[in-house]
């Protein structure tokens, strides 16, 4: 027990609470997920998305009518029979919010310091960064570290959910200093450990992948125009992860699935890709997704299901995705590492 610990537990003489100080939180922080899969679940969780202006840039009447009137009639049932599909019926919540409380859970262990607190938040849904923020204040955190699990910067995920914690810390009295996670797309110790992933995975077929598609979530071109370096982050993590694993850009392949607007998206589409490295009569395909820290509907049912299926109607045979980083021993190992370079000076 230190002397901050016994300062925590005290009371003043007039017999008010000392309030609790001395600690530094660590707030990981992913997209988010709707509670159930039934439709009007899905629909608010859609809704609280496609609102953030960091997602859509469009606005006025016309963008209100089309989201609220077309794309939150319609879009809802696809997008919660998806969900169904990939569901944890066990603890009735989406795969990426079990992974992402084990990595939360596991990173508490691994760290082993009495003065860290690990929580864990969702940009959209449930559990909200606002109410983790205060719980992480209330344990006495006079420091936090926000972590958002994107390994390459985005505006639409990694400043959304920055902004999300400003707009909570505006609202208290006795603000936390603030650190946030850098993008960490390049750093070595994300590439070897998605290099090991990919080589745990390639153990595990029965078959040599002809070709290895990166896929990445897909983009609107104007954000690359705009600033958003995004689009450079993805690239220079295949890359790197071509040097890691000797291979040449004939053999891993770049590309962006997900797309969801009629804007101009960055290309080549996974989706079609799939179909097109099939028909040109690749037989074996292998899938990872390095811009994914957990797995989730993006991984689980578009690739794992719907892209398997696609490769096999169209003429492949043996189609494999491999794992996001998830809270595997990597996983945990590298989010050790980048969260004590982070903390260098408040421990």
């Amino acid at each position: 027990m230190t002397d901050q610990t016994s300062f925590e537990s005290a009371r003043y003489p007039d017999g008010h609470p000392a309030i609790r100080s001395g600690r530094v939180g660590i707030l990981l922080i992913n997209v988010g997920t709707p509670e159930a899969t039934s439709y009007w679940a899905v629909r608010r969780y859609l809704k609280e998305f496609l609102s953030d202006p960091r997602v859509v840039d469009t606005k006025g009447p016309l963008w209100w009518f089309i989201l609220n009137a077309i794309i939150l009639t319609r879009k809802p049932g696809n997008s919660a029979r998806a969900y169904a599909k990939v569901w944890n019926h066990e603890r009735n919540e989406s795969p990426l919010k079990t992974i992402t409380r084990n990595q939360a859970e596991r990173l508490d262990t691994s760290l082993a310091n009495e003065r860290l607190e690990v929580a864990w938040a969702m940009r959209y849904g449930q559990p909200a960064i606002a109410p983790m923020l205060d719980q992480l204040r209330k344990r006495g955190c006079e420091r936090i570290f926000l972590f958002p699990l994107y390994p390459q910067y985005c505006s639409a995920t990694t400043a959304t959910a920055l902004d999300e914690a400003f707009k909570a810390l505006q609202t208290m009295r006795w603000q936390p200093a603030i650190r946030t996670m850098p993008a960490y797309y390049d750093h070595p110790h994300y590439i070897s450990a998605v290099a090991e992933s990919v080589r745990a995975q390639l153990a595990t077929l029965s078959f040599e992948p002809e070709i290895i598609l990166a896929s990445f979530h897909g983009l609107p071109i104007d954000f690359l125009a705009k600033g958003d370096p995004y689009y450079c982050h993805c690239q220079s993590t295949a890359r790197l992860l071509r040097q890691a694993l000797g291979y040449s850009s004939d053999k891993m392949v770049v590309t962006f699935q997900s797309q969801t607007s009629r804007k101009e998206w960055h290309k080549p589409f996974t989706d079609q890709t799939i179909i097109e490295l099939a028909q040109q009569g690749v037989k074996n395909l292998l899938v990872i997704t390095p811009g994914f820290a957990a797995d989730c509907v993006e991984t689980q049912e578009e690739i794992a299901i719907r892209g398997r299926d696609s490769f096999q109607r169209h003429g492949g045979m043996n189609f494999s995705l491999t794992p996001c980083l998830n809270d595997s021993d990597a996983s945990l190992g590298m989010l050790t590492t980048l969260v004590f370079e982070q903390l260098q000076g408040w421990l």
